[in-house]
């Protein structure tokens, strides 16, 4: 099964194409986005522009506009908190677009998307429901290996979303996945599924994504950077890539979103860096391969000369069981635990060494850009 990106101009419309890839690039709970004040009512000014108030196209849930559905009732709520993002991209013959989703952070303009939307983007633009005109956004900070970015726009008065607290979401709880799909005329295209699986990791061109919720509710092109939300309308995780068959496997209705514990860590660390571009991930020094066994872990298959993991003395032939606790399933789950870890931080590695158990401490240094 071949995880693939489609977000190329046109093809660059919303989930990212992924290549099956291998390379070792790589609480909280949701006091950021509770609901803040109501909408502006009038044209504000924020630095020498004037804002205008956002269309608001939730309504009364009683509305007989609104069905009765509980899905209904969660696009209804989610309604002010979903945007459409475009960002003019120029690959070298010409500009071209990106479109994909994104959400409401906070009432003072924040908005969260997947950073491969933005990549590389000249101008980004954002639109809400219900509105006829486009708002400028600039990118604040991103982070290409876990794959978000912060958006800005001038605007006060915005509907922030909700995010559920991450212990709250279970394998089977149903879920609904709103966004622009590819990029079609009219408001954002709303899907239904449950949660297939949790903390899953596949690889991608920017390394890997771990900690991801599989679903299978619908998830096309122009998705990207949308929510998957619970029945209580509470975002469980940011949508990001679908898995297609090849050849030699079959895939259907395996889509993968961003989980709400990565989201919580990683906007934090996006704010912290905000005005400094991309993030600086950790480094190891090492190569691995895969268990060909059965066995749980990462092999190691080559460490770099005065390395992180050549100090701490890993040993090709090792086979990496877990990174500070956190369990090590394959190479991808490895890539993406170091590529979270910050330079300098010290992390306790443990190892299977000829059906031994060792571990081992090593400083992480900074990945070279």
């Amino acid at each position: 099964m071949e995880p693939t990106p489609s977000d190329k101009p046109l093809g660059r419309a919303g989930v990212t194409l992924l290549a099956l890839l291998v390379g070792l690039v790589a609480g909280i709970g949701g006091s950021f986005i509770a609901n803040e004040a109501g909408w502006t009512s009038a044209d504000t000014t924020i630095d020498g522009t004037t804002i205008s108030p956002v269309v608001t196209s939730a309504v009364n849930p009683n509305d007989p506009s609104v069905g009765d559905s509980p899905v209904a009732q969660v696009a209804n709520a989610m309604a002010d908190s979903v945007v459409t993002i475009s960002a003019v991209v120029d690959e070298g013959f010409g500009p071209g677009e990106s479109v994909g989703s994104g959400v409401v952070l906070s009432a003072s303009g924040e908005i969260l998307t997947n950073a491969h939307v933005v990549e590389g983007a000249d101008e980004v633009r954002v639109r809400f429901a219900g509105e006829t005109e486009p708002r400028t956004a600039r990118v604040v900070a991103a982070d290409a290996g876990n794959d978000l970015a912060l958006l800005r726009i001038a605007a006060t008065g915005l509907k922030p979303a909700t995010f559920a607290q991450p212990e709250t979401v279970r394998i089977g709880d149903e879920v609904v996945a709103i966004g622009y799909a590819l990029d079609l005329d009219g408001g954002p295209t709303v899907t239904t599924g449950i949660v297939s699986a949790l903390s899953r990791t596949i690889v991608t061109d920017s390394g890997a994504l771990n900690r991801l919720i599989q679903t299978d509710a619908a998830i096309s092109s122009g998705n990207s950077g949308g929510p998957l939300v619970n029945m209580r309308a509470e975002v469980v995780g940011i949508n990001t890539a679908v898995a297609r068959g090849d050849a030699s496997s079959a895939a259907n209705n395996v889509g993968f979103a961003i989980s709400v514990e990565e989201i919580l860590r990683v906007v934090d660390q996006l704010r912290s860096q905000a005005g400094n571009g991309q993030r600086v991930e950790g480094y190891l020094g090492v190569s691995v391969d895969r268990r060909e066994d059965g066995g749980q872990g990462a092999v190691i298959t080559s460490v770099q000369p005065n390395s992180p993991a050549s100090r701490a003395e890993i040993r090709e032939g090792d086979v990496v069981l877990s990174v500070d606790g956190e369990p090590i399933d394959g190479q991808a789950g490895l890539v993406a635990a170091i590529r979270d870890c910050e330079p300098g931080q010290v992390v306790e590695i443990q190892l299977s060494r000829e059906r031994e158990r060792v571990t081992v401490t090593a400083t992480l240094e900074a990945r070279e850009s």
